[in-house]
């Protein structure tokens, strides 16, 4: 500071004697005084230079920082979508043909077989169709029979003979109808299985087509899920699925059973089921799930937690500590992210093994920041 002052003071008495004497020759006077003034601006440039170095020197911090170690490990994305279980039989039982009830045989939770009658439909009147039906089968068979015994004796006609055939196939046919009519006031389950819901009441109509009783058949177990259009490249036959109950929090590993090929026009969704296994969740119809279907995994990949990734003009970076000049600093590495998930991004360039990615207290570092690792 005092060399600064005396080379201030030397170019103004250099001044004052310019002033004061009557140069002989103004153009070397001239040519003299730029020349210190010059080495003077040198002077002080140096001198301020010195000063604020020693000034940042003075004043430098180091910020404490935690690191991990880049390290290769599997990254795995899942597709997150809402699924409902569901029996792989689960059949509402309608009627056959419409009547009153006379009689329900099952309630809720029976467990019932395949072809059990649950409820019976009104049959009197193809009772007594088949009952009079009988009485002239028995009749047309007398007749026929009579008929037979005269045509082997080659006795009366052969239409004789014929019309009497006849007469009784047709009642015997009729009565097949009948009976077949007669089965189908008996509302039967299809599968095995076990009653969910009973629509039904003595006294009430049933009609076909409409849910008479429930059977579901919880042997073998599913979850059905719809998926947007967009994932149909990814969601395939095979894939690995966790079912998350979170009712039981609880997780089912599984995969995919089928894909439908079919597109539903109105929500552009389509059909994937997948099996459950044997656990502690007591299944139910209509239970809802959440399917996660994992459509991309990666068996070596840096994988990072997506708070530690910044932007810049540059792109998308990390900061990591590097030794330099035997000191430690924070320095910018420029990464790429490829998928993300569940609060994890995929590194797909930029990263190396051993690289010490700063994890905590970067959020006010600079590039060539001191640091030191706690």
């Amino acid at each position: 500071m005092k060399t600064m002052n005396k080379s201030i003071l030397f170019l103004l008495m250099v001044v004052l004697a310019v002033a004061c004497n009557k140069p002989a020759d103004k153009k070397t006077e001239l040519a003299k005084l730029k020349k210190e003034r010059d080495q003077l601006s040198a002077q002080i440039k140096n001198l301020e230079t010195e000063l604020q170095l020693s000034d940042t020197n003075k004043v430098s911090k180091v910020t404490s920082v935690s690191v991990t170690e880049a390290k290769v490990a599997e990254f795995s994305h899942f597709l997150e979508v809402q699924g409902k279980v569901d029996g792989e039989d689960n059949i509402a039982v309608s009627a056959q043909m419409a009547g009153a009830i006379t009689s329900v045989f099952v309630k809720e939770g029976d467990q019932v077989r395949k072809g059990q009658v649950l409820a019976q439909i009104d049959n009197s009147i193809i009772q007594q169709q088949i009952a009079s039906t009988k009485q002239q089968l028995d009749f047309a068979t007398n007749l026929y029979m009579k008929q037979k015994a005269l045509w082997d004796q080659q006795i009366g006609s052969e239409v004789q003979y014929l019309t009497a055939k006849n007469n009784k196939e047709n009642l015997e046919k009729a009565i097949a109808t009948l009976n077949d009519q007669l089965e189908m006031t008996r509302i039967k389950s299809p599968i095995n299985g076990s009653v969910e819901e009973v629509n039904l009441k003595v006294g009430q109509m049933a009609s076909p087509g409409l849910p008479a009783v429930r059977v579901v058949n919880f042997a073998s177990v599913k979850v059905v899920a719809e998926i947007a259009e967009a994932y149909a490249p990814k969601v395939k036959p095979g894939n690995k699925v966790i079912v998350f109950f979170p009712d039981f929090n609880t997780e089912v590993v599984s995969q995919i059973r089928f894909t439908s090929k079919y597109i539903n026009p109105i929500n552009r969704t389509f059909i994937s089921e997948v099996r459950l296994g044997p656990s502690k969740v007591e299944y139910r119809a209509n239970m809802m799930a959440v399917v996660k279907i994992n459509d991309y995994h990666n068996p070596s990949a840096f994988a990072l937690p997506i708070t530690l990734i910044r932007d810049s003009q540059s792109g998308k970076f990390i900061y990591v500590a590097k030794e330099e000049n035997g000191r430690l600093v924070a320095r910018r590495l420029i990464i790429t992210v490829g998928s993300t998930y569940n609060g994890l991004a995929e590194i797909t360039t930029g990263i190396t093994t051993g690289d010490k990615i700063i994890t905590t207290g970067f959020n006010s570092l600079i590039d060539g920041e001191l640091i030191q690792v706690n």
